[in-house]
């Protein structure tokens, strides 16, 4: 049995049919006993002598198990695997296509767990064994990307474009778009750190000479203008019609207040004074009367 490791795949031999699936052996090593499940069997009948293909992992008894089902994730085979629970202090699982979803080791996720993914999120993984010969999710690094990266055109610029996170710190986060492009996403360009395994949303800012892209997760000026302006129309209704902040206001203060930069702030004004919903005074701004008392 210590020639075989949980995460294989290899083809045994029936050795004998039981009440609850098969026992498998391999014919050079008659020693080796490896139990399939009925329900882990598949829907043909096997009897004594037939060859099966099996894929091999530990039960909750750490006994070494089979199952006929492939999975689409292996040691040699990078793909996505869905996160479907979170173990704070240890790592996350992920469903690799078998009935027995696999560890990604904190060891191999973010130091703070608000990067670390959530359950319906996606991991781009391999498969690999620990020192103790356990079975582990491993999620890909840049270096396994090296080469075969799509080349993005200078036509993607200011486009938007959807993608996966795959790596994520504190100067910013990189993530594999749809069509296989390296996008970049300088902490600058985001509101907060995006998880691995995130699907984020944003526009192309940059077009690199090597085929790479530098992408933004902020909304576009027009509509971040339209979202501040709701904020301080909300503010003031919930606020007698009023604020006591105008252009002249101090920005940490209009920071703390809004969340917003003090031209942020501006430019929301400016939409609602255009709007015709606001009067600006000399230390403060009111709604329209319309607006303070709307029928």
């Amino acid at each position: 049995m210590d020639n075989y490791l949980p995460g294989q795949i290899v083809t045994l031999t029936v050795k004998r049919v039981i009440d609850t699936g098969y026992v498998l052996t391999d014919l050079d090593h008659e020693a080796l006993e490896v139990l399939l499940h009925t329900n882990e069997a598949g829907d043909e009948a096997l009897s004594e002598g037939d060859e099966v293909k099996v894929y091999l992992y530990h039960d909750k008894q750490k006994q070494l198990i089979a199952t006929t089902t492939i999975p689409h994730v292996t040691t040699d085979v990078f793909d996505w695997a869905e996160v479907t629970e979170v173990k704070p202090g240890l790592g996350v699982f992920v469903d690799i296509g078998t009935s027995k979803h696999v560890l990604v080791s904190n060891d191999d996720l973010p130091e703070h767990m608000s990067a670390w993914p959530t359950v319906g999120d996606v991991l781009y993984v391999t498969l690999k064994h620990d020192k103790n010969n356990r079975l582990l999710a491993d999620p890909v690094s840049e270096a396994d990307f090296e080469g075969n990266w799509d080349l993005a055109s200078e036509a993607l610029f200011n486009q938007d474009l959807g993608g996966r996170v795959f790596r994520s710190g504190k100067e910013g986060a990189v993530a594999i778009t749809d069509d296989g492009y390296r996008a970049f996403i300088h902490h600058t360009e985001r509101n907060r750190e995006p998880r691995i395994g995130e699907w984020v949303e944003g526009r192309v800012i940059k077009v690199k000479q090597d085929g790479t892209l530098n992408m933004s997760l902020l909304p576009r000026k027009q509509e971040a203008q339209e979202v501040d302006a709701e904020k301080l129309f909300n503010y003031m209704q919930q606020h007698d019609g009023e604020m006591p902040f105008t252009s002249k206001t101090d920005p940490e203060i209009i920071r703390q207040t809004f969340n917003m930069s003090k031209a942020a702030f501006k430019r929301a004004i400016g939409k609602l004074l255009k709007d015709r919903l606001i009067v600006i005074e000399d230390t403060r701004i009111i709604l329209t009367e319309s607006e303070s008392h709307p029928s």
